[in-house]
């Protein structure tokens, strides 16, 4: 399979002198869905904001798409690699739906009936039709957390990298969104809490902790491992555990 994301020898530090990532190697091929795991304080968000050159590496290579994280190729990878945040509202700032999803667009130059084009496919990818007149910041945290999708996936990316996508969403909402996530056709990082939703969308997944990789491979068998997870501060899915002892 081809390589889509190569990092070798990763090494960031904050500027209040805390480690954050040490050494950190990893690949990622075309196509496919992996998880990014471990305890509070592992490194993920600081891994994610690497990807797309929001973070600038203390030492150690990215390479994108055959193309090396650094300035010169900044405005291309951002297009190419669309994070998803946490928090809705950090993405959603316009008046409308429409003008949310069509804002990245609109930046890079798109012309008019190109930006209505991706607009109106993002939003259907979504399931999120007619929506385009409605304020965002009317939505419910399901609604929102969908068109923060969409207003990345209208730029059209090849991958997409998801931080927490379903935390603080009630159980409906939930499984509209893992439903949407799997049924997405580009490369996926999903990184999070949520390990249910891991093991639903992910084949693959990254155990990171104090700023290393500790394990990486097949989700259940990384998963299933009750000493390796609670050596670092994780617990096995409910899915995954033997009832009755």
């Amino acid at each position: 399979m081809e390589k889509i994301i190569r990092v070798r020898n990763l090494e960031y530090v904050y500027p209040d002198g805390t480690r954050a990532l040490k050494g950190i190697n990893l690949d990622i091929h075309k196509g496919e869905s992996v998880g990014l795991i471990g305890p509070n304080g592992a490194g993920k968000s600081t891994l994610l904001l690497h990807l797309n050159g929001i973070l600038k590496a203390n030492q150690g290579e990215i390479e994108v798409l055959g193309m090396k994280v650094e300035e010169k190729n900044l405005v291309r990878i951002r297009q190419k690699v669309a994070i998803v945040f946490q928090e809705p509202d950090d993405q959603l700032f316009m008046p409308t739906v429409f003008d949310d999803v069509a804002f990245g667009p609109m930046n890079v130059g798109f012309p008019e009936e190109k930006v209505r084009k991706k607009v109106k496919e993002a939003l259907k990818e979504v399931r999120m039709e007619g929506y385009e007149e409605r304020c965002s910041h009317h939505l419910s945290l399901g609604e929102k957390k969908k068109i923060s999708i969409a207003t990345v996936l209208s730029m059209e990316p090849e991958i997409l990298i998801l931080d927490e996508p379903t935390s603080n969403l009630d159980p409906g909402a939930r499984k509209n969104l893992i439903e949407l996530l799997k049924n997405l056709n580009l490369t996926r990082i999903v990184a999070g809490h949520d390990l249910e939703l891991i093991l639903e969308t992910c084949p693959r997944v990254i155990l990171l902790d104090k700023g290393k990789v500790v394990a990486n491979g097949d989700t259940k068998s990384v998963l299933g491992n009750k000493s390796l997870m609670e050596s670092h501060g994780l617990e096995v899915p409910l899915s995954l555990r033997y009832l009755g002892g």
